[in-house]
């Protein structure tokens, strides 16, 4: 595994010896339960990389204090609504996107934030504020007080990720190699939902807003989740889920300008579901939601969306989000014990469902 790990760092310019040394351990730690999928990966792969790798390259070795990384650590407001599921305190990764001070993260990390601390390699905090939150894409922006002593990354082109392409994924405490195994939708239990996000191998740990850097050294996607089927339907895969960077570029000018995208809200419920062979099973309902008032309750079954069968989660999502902006009724077929019946949920918009720091 180790022989493996030092191919992929060398790919890169890395000197395995000079990361981060909890990242070393935490692959030798993980190395029983990466074996499986990542040696028949990294058997397939790495003969055609290291074919394709460049000779004669000088460069000097990079360490992790040479990656556009920084750690973020989050307060949540003391009446956050998501205490209950992502906890009042929150770490992960941060990536410096520009000279100013601007950083990009997963959105989740930042949700009802009171506030918000960075630091970069020299272990420093910097306090930030929170810029935006995108429910669509699920990035988030901050903005430290001043521009920590990081260089920024630039944006790659996460539509020319080839299938097998090494990678790195770099996070506050350290560098993990792996490769692109898949790239297809993703559509998330609480209504989330990516026409295609990108899926690494093997898995690794802190990928929360972690960066995915391509072998030109630039950012191609934001580390949201560890994912237990990284290659999809064809095999149980151990890996990770990344929000191609692509999708950021439309939106990046209005989410620093106005906080949001300037396209219209989606109407949100307050759900979570599981998919029973192709029907929404409601699992959670957040308390005070849409959903709750509307009468839904755990166990319930969604069968259909304005009379139109649901045939799993992306389906859902897209019936549900073409009943209107956010502020819409939607009328959900749901069966209720051993009848169905017609329920008209008034949805709203997500962002007004949670807490805010209070400005006083």
């Amino acid at each position: 595994m180790i022989q493996i790990l030092a191919m992929l760092y060398g790919r890169f310019g890395l000197d395995l010896h000079r990361v981060h040394p909890r990242t070393v351990h935490a692959q030798r730690r993980g190395a029983a339960l990466m074996l499986a999928g990542a040696a028949w990966l990294a058997l397939a792969v790495l003969p055609a990389t290291a074919a394709d790798a460049p000779r004669g390259d000088n460069r000097e070795p990079r360490t992790i204090d040479a990656f556009s990384v920084v750690k973020i650590h989050v307060r949540t407001v003391p009446d956050a609504r998501s205490r209950s599921t992502l906890g009042p305190e929150r770490e992960g990764t941060g990536i410096v996107i520009d000279s100013s001070g601007l950083i990009l993260t997963i959105g989740y990390l930042i949700q009802e934030a009171e506030s918000v601390e960075i630091a970069a390699a020299d272990g420093r905090p910097l306090p930030a504020s929170v810029l935006a939150y995108d429910f669509s894409t699920g990035f988030g922006l901050l903005r430290a007080i001043k521009p920590p002593p990081v260089r920024p990354i630039s944006f790659g082109d996460s539509a020319k990720l080839g299938d097998s392409e090494p990678v790195l994924i770099v996070g506050f405490d350290g560098v993990a190699p792996a490769f692109v195994v898949s790239r297809r939708p993703f559509a998330g239990y609480w209504e989330y939902l990516l026409d295609e996000a990108i899926f690494t191998a093997p898995a690794t740990v802190n990928w929360q807003g972690a960066a995915l850097i391509n072998k030109e050294g630039k950012l191609i996607g934001v580390g949201s989740l560890v994912v237990g089927d990284a290659l999809g339907a064809r095999a149980q895969v151990p890996g990770n889920m990344f929000v191609p960077i692509d999708l950021l570029k439309p939106i990046l000018g209005d989410l620093i300008a106005q906080g949001k995208s300037t396209a219209k809200p989606r109407p949100w419920l307050g759900i979570s579901t599981q998919d029973l062979q192709g029907k929404m099973m409601v699992t959670r309902v957040s308390p005070e939601s849409p959903a709750e008032e509307a009468g839904l309750v755990n166990g319930d079954i969604i069968v259909g969306v304005r009379g139109e069968q649901v045939q799993g989660h992306a389906d859902f999502y897209r019936k549900l989000w073409a009943s209107g902006d956010a502020g819409a009724e939607v009328m959900l077929d749901v069966l209720k014990g051993t009848e169905v019946k017609k329920l008209g949920v008034k949805s709203i918009d997500r962002n007004q469902y949670l807490r805010r720091q209070p400005t006083y």
